[in-house]
């Protein structure tokens, strides 16, 4: 495991921890502080700038453009359609029904 992976795994396990626990205990203070060290750790900046080159570099505003195309172009704009149709259609109907039943904890066994 690197050196990051160990940093983030504990990390992520002082947090879960902190979340579980009161928000002014010792555990708090000290996922609070874990979190800032990483922050200001050499790894930590590592990743922030990785995760801004991804997001502001060339993959990203390529990533970006592609869903805004893929969004408000005509695969997107048949994509709603179709699901506006399913919705409003018998099967949608059934569908929905189905699932109220299984939120419910009912069964239906008839066939329509």
């Amino acid at each position: 495991m690197t050196d990051l992976e160990q940093q983030v795994r504990t990390w992520w396990e002082k947090l879960t921890a902190w979340l579980r626990g009161a928000p002014d205990s010792a555990g708090a203070h000290k996922a609070k502080a874990t979190l800032q060290d990483f922050r200001e750790s050499e790894t930590g900046r590592k990743a922030e700038a990785a995760l801004h080159d991804l997001r502001h570099g060339e993959a990203g505003r390529k990533a970006e453009a592609a869903l805004h195309d893929l969004r408000d172009g005509e695969a997107g704009r048949k994509a709603r359609e179709a699901l506006r149709d399913l919705r409003d259609s018998d099967a949608g109907r059934k569908a929905r029904e189905a699932l109220r039943d299984l939120r419910n904890g009912t069964t239906t066994h008839e066939k329509s």
